[in-house]
């Protein structure tokens, strides 16, 4: 059997697998939404709150049906593609709702794991060709100290540099991906991504300049570069497809404390919002999407794993 027999065969096995792994997922999100703290009608009707008002809201909302009849009902729509109405925003489909503030998210991520791209793996290999000298123990440690800066931290001191004193951006509110406000989320969500790959990088190339192939290129007279670019870069990448593959999979969402801070109208924050709302449509689509990108992302880090290290053999 080929190898290409082999990879089908187990993406469509894997894939096979996704509708009982998100009807595990969403039958324990319903039954927390449902007998969980909080009533929903309640939220909605607020300082107006009458219980015959409310049990006809209830009814109309078909609240008031057994669990396992509206359980079965919002599946049959999600497999349809609807994920129902916002009770929180009256006439306002989920899909088209979580679509916008998604795609919100989704280019504050691009950004903030371009920054952490373009910076974190070159430092990552140069700090690695540095071991035995005391730069190396000064940048780890300079990435330790990177790591565990929160986004409340970083974001104030961004925007008294970039905003107040140096007046290169606006101190808050949104544009997209090409405006300039996107600077500050990004530097600020792409500083522990920078750090957090450095080190992978680091050790991942420690281990790979520890192999006989490199010492046995050496000695077949390559050159430091073409040994560096062609074997230990190539080879030093694959630990890192695993962890690009989840982040992906995360570019759906973004911090909500970088969107409240920032007014950035991203699904971070608007999750938060509707969990305090008991919007438990929302709360339901966001799980059964967050679940999906991340089985995806697994599958995909899997194959991918398997096509850069040929010693992967998928079963």
């Amino acid at each position: 059997m080929g190898i290409v027999d082999k990879m089908f065969k187990y993406i469509v096995r894997r894939i096979l697998w996704i509708p009982f792994l998100l009807l595990g997922v969403s039958s324990v999100t319903f039954l927390l939404c449902t007998y969980g703290p909080g009533d929903p009608v309640q939220v909605m009707l607020g300082s107006k709150y009458d219980p015959v008002v409310a049990e006809r809201l209830r009814a109309s909302l078909g609240l008031d049906r057994p669990v396992v009849i509206q359980y079965f009902d919002y599946m049959s729509g999600v497999v349809r593609g609807d994920f129902g109405e916002s009770l929180r925003y009256r006439g306002r489909s989920v899909g088209s709702l979580l679509a916008s503030k998604m795609w919100v998210s989704f280019q504050v991520n691009l950004a903030a794991m371009i920054v952490s791209l373009t910076i974190g793996l070159p430092l990552g290999f140069w700090i690695a060709h540095k071991q035995g000298t005391w730069l190396d123990p000064f940048s780890v440690s300079i990435t330790l100290v990177l790591m565990s800066i929160p986004v409340m931290v970083s974001i104030p001191v961004v925007l008294w540099g970039l905003c107040l004193k140096l007046d290169l951006v606006p101190c808050s509110g949104w544009g997209g991906l090409f405006d300039v406000r996107i600077f500050v989320p990004a530097i600020c969500m792409g500083i522990p991504g920078v750090a957090g790959l450095a080190r992978l990088m680091r050790s991942s190339t420690l281990d790979v300049l520890d192999q006989e192939f490199i010492r046995t290129a050496h000695a077949k007279g390559l050159g430091p570069v073409s040994v560096d670019y062609r074997h230990v870069a190539k080879n030093a990448l694959i630990p890192i497809v695993t962890v690009l593959s989840f982040t992906l999979a995360g570019m759906l969402t973004t911090g909500f404390i970088t969107e409240r801070i920032l007014g950035i109208p991203g699904v971070g924050d608007f999750a938060i919002q509707s969990i305090f709302e008991r919007d438990y449509p929302v709360i339901m689509a966001f799980t059964i999407i967050l679940s999906t990108a991340f089985v995806l992302a697994n599958l995909l880090a899997d194959v991918v794993y398997s096509i850069v290290d040929p010693r992967i053999r998928l079963n």
